[in-house]
């Protein structure tokens, strides 16, 4: 999956949710321009970035290692 993909499921999640960017941003520590950033692909989010914005948004992260 993408950062672009990434972004918009987490987008996609929020609006279903009916929460703003500034909540989620309040919620995770982020900025809201940081969250627009990691919602548009344009920011490389790490894992832990990625942790904390799936939690608020009921969203597992799945990790699968290919040989």
């Amino acid at each position: 999956m993408t950062k672009i993909e990434i972004g918009q499921r987490i987008k996609k999640r929020r609006k279903i949710m009916s929460m703003p960017q500034s909540q989620l941003a309040n919620y995770t520590g982020l900025s809201v321009v940081t969250l627009s950033q990691i919602e548009n692909g344009k920011a490389n989010p790490s894992l832990d970035t990625l942790n904390e914005i799936f939690h608020f948004l009921n969203l597992e992260i799945l990790i699968v290692v290919k040989k």
